[in-house]
């Protein structure tokens, strides 16, 4: 069974990454380029109502903060921006980053105090703003990164973040800046909270993170690979890890929805929904949207021979994907909610299309 959903589309490039503002009525979109675009949602169409274009190459990463109304955008040009509304648009201000390859992935803090910018350098900036000269300064966690950043995730205690890079390593980092904000108390992750200390590593993922996401009480760290690999680590439980290896295509996104329910996706074009219980069981429920029976399949071996085109494959209308995605799913994003309790979530894709998915989690 399918979860109420609503299919928009926002032409035919990939949309490669995609925020949300605070009430849901705006999205900033990138399709595979060096361009952001702001939509505006009118009932139930999206008209284009801004253009960030500040970056000289791809961009890869976009977030909004809902508090503040800024959203920080970074590419391979290795630069990112911080952009706020000022008399109707969208003005940036420099962020210095430091680092000689493309900024690949970016996140502000729950606080947004602060962001994080993963790179090519193998390394983290973790960005503040500096008021004396109104440009943003960064910090640099390198210690152990071996390759690319692809993904990050921050804890909800604003200090703490996870890093997946193509290592095959998962880790978390303490990423507490003293100068700007007060010292955390400790946690289930660690006691020491000076920045770049690591609180955890994983060493036997199975290819590139792709994704990494906290959940709500910030006990548990979950991340897809490319060897379609789920994970979780609990810190509450000695920082035992559960991994299980699936069938599926390489997953390239993963959201809490619960403390106990988890939704990934990916080359599958299709979200998949994972629960995970208190005793660190992890195990696959269904998937959210479940092809509709191929008509092919009540059809007979002659009839499925005579459906064969004269090079003996079959017509090209009977290819074509039944999920609502017709391509990779890049990216997934909370949309009503938050992770204690997700309601409505977003998925993008290769296809240029956009998905809200509204599903309430069975029980376990």
């Amino acid at each position: 069974m399918r979860a109420d959903m609503s299919l928009y589309r926002f032409g035919v490039e990939p949309i490669t990454c995609h925020a949300w503002n605070k009430d849901r009525t705006q999205i900033a979109i990138n399709s595979n380029n060096h361009k952001v675009f702001i939509y505006q949602k009118n009932k139930n169409e999206w008209k284009k109502v801004h253009e960030l274009a500040e970056h000289s190459g791809h961009v890869t990463g976009i977030d909004w903060a809902s508090t503040t109304d800024r959203i920080v955008t970074c590419g391979v040009d290795r630069n990112a921006y911080v952009w706020s509304l000022k008399d109707g648009v969208w003005k940036p201000t420099l962020v210095l980053l430091r680092i000689n390859r493309a900024a690949t992935c970016v996140r502000w803090s729950p606080l947004e105090n602060k962001f994080a910018v993963g790179s090519g350098a193998r390394s983290v900036s973790v960005c503040y703003f500096d008021k004396e000269n109104d440009w943003w300064l960064s910090k640099h966690i390198k210690k152990s990164i071996r390759s690319t950043v692809l993904t990050l995730d921050w804890h909800p205690n604003n200090t703490i973040l996870g890093v997946g890079s193509c290592d095959f390593k998962c880790r978390v980092f303490s990423a507490y800046v003293k100068d700007i904000e007060e010292k955390p108390a400790p946690t289930a992750w660690g006691t020491r909270m000076q920045f770049g200390e690591l609180l955890f590593e994983q060493k036997e993922s199975g290819g590139w993170l792709h994704g990494v996401c906290f959940s709500s009480s910030g006990n548990c760290l979950a991340w897809v690979s490319h060897d379609s690999t789920i994970s979780v680590v609990d810190a509450s439980k000695n920082k035992v890890v559960t991994q299980l290896k699936t069938s599926f295509l390489p997953l390239l996104s993963v959201l809490f929805l619960s403390e106990s329910h988890l939704v990934t996706a990916g080359h599958d074009s299709c979200p998949f929904l994972f629960s995970y219980t208190d005793q660190g069981n992890l195990s696959f429920v269904t998937k959210i949207d479940v092809p509709k029976q191929s008509s092919q399949q009540s059809l007979s071996a002659m009839q499925l021979f005579r459906n064969l085109d004269k090079n003996a494959m079959v017509k090209q209308e009977d290819k074509s994907l039944e999920t609502l995605h017709k391509n990779t799913i890049s990216q997934l994003s909370i949309v009503a909610g938050d992770k204690a309790n997700v309601t409505t979530f977003s998925s993008i894709g290769f296809d240029g299309a956009m998905v809200t998915w509204d599903f309430r989690a069975p029980s376990v």
